[in-house]
């Protein structure tokens, strides 16, 4: 049976600059399998979609009318979890590897970490069906954007991915039919050419 992952308390302070990140941040298509290491993976999952402020209402990437409608899916080679902010933990959520499940590209099925940004289009109210789309694709962009950034820092390599096989990714992740897989990112150490 597979066990929740308690993650280490993220790092918010020191490390890369922001302006730093910014000149070195680009899109990688070379990974190594080489795997995180739990704090660097806590430090990513919390830039990405971590809680900002204390009281655990604000995130690290903005949602429209705070919605805070994402769920990201954590890939992983032991399994496949849901990141879970507020106790900084991957919460076990199917004991098998579904990173392959997310790719059509042959470099990203060696990285070691695959994010799904999954939109619960149910909480976004008040919009035209277009406008619901809008609002979940803006949102993972924000928090695809914090994860370029966090990847850098940390001394990783990334790109997200729209390319994949979203119906059979949400199928095989258990999504109910308001929730849509927006983007994947790809995480890991830069791969030999």
């Amino acid at each position: 049976m597979m066990n929740d992952i308690i993650l280490p308390a993220p790092q918010k302070e020191g490390g890369m600059s922001l302006r730093e990140a910014l000149l070195k941040r680009c899109s990688t298509r070379s990974y190594s399998r080489r795997e995180l290491p739990l704090q660097v993976l806590s430090n990513v999952l919390w830039a990405g979609w971590g809680f900002s402020h204390a009281g655990g209402k604000l995130r690290t990437a903005p949602s429209s009318h705070n919605r805070q409608e994402m769920t990201l899916y954590v890939l992983l080679p032991c399994g496949t979890f849901i990141y879970e902010a507020a106790e900084n933990r991957l919460r076990a959520h199917i004991e098998k590897d579904l990173r392959m499940n997310s790719c059509v590209q042959e470099y990203a099925m060696k990285a070691p970490l695959q994010i799904v940004m999954v939109s619960e289009t149910a909480k976004i109210t008040g919009k035209t069906p277009q406008g619901v789309i809008e609002s979940a694709y803006a949102n993972a962009g924000y928090i695809s954007e914090n994860l370029y950034l966090a990847a850098t820092a940390e001394g990783l390599v990334t790109v997200a991915r729209a390319m994949v096989p979203k119906a059979e990714l949400a199928a095989a992740l258990g999504c109910t039919p308001t929730q849509i897989v927006t983007l994947v990112q790809t995480v890991g150490y830069i791969g030999e050419e």
